[in-house]
């Protein structure tokens, strides 16, 4: 496969893992992408339509990212939410524990 094919499959990848929210997918094509980028690199100099494709990886690459940190804040104010709700959270356990003993 051509360099330009291969951009542009990682690319479509890497934007249908971040639509997807599927984070293992996406840390996948970020390791072989720090593979794949630099073994690519030395096959010579990048023709126009491969540096197109290499910048539009780049900025699906970098739209990723937000989305990884704005899910990661998500879930960080979620487990925050739930560690300050700790006690709440035993004493419903609890109750839930002794309503099944009493039936």
């Amino acid at each position: 496969m051509d360099r330009q094919r291969t951009l542009l499959a990682l690319g479509q990848k890497m934007h249908a893992a971040t639509v997807a929210e599927d984070w293992k997918t996406l840390a996948a094509i970020n390791t072989l992408m720090a593979t794949a980028l630099p073994a690519m690199a030395q096959q010579g100099s990048w023709t126009p339509a491969e540096r197109a494709a290499l910048g539009a990886l780049r900025q699906l690459h970098e739209q990723a990212l937000v989305r990884c940190e704005q899910a990661s804040g998500a879930l960080s104010v979620h487990l925050h939410g739930m560690r300050s709700n700790k006690e709440g959270w035993l004493a419903y356990a609890v109750d839930n524990s002794f309503t099944d003993i009493r039936t």
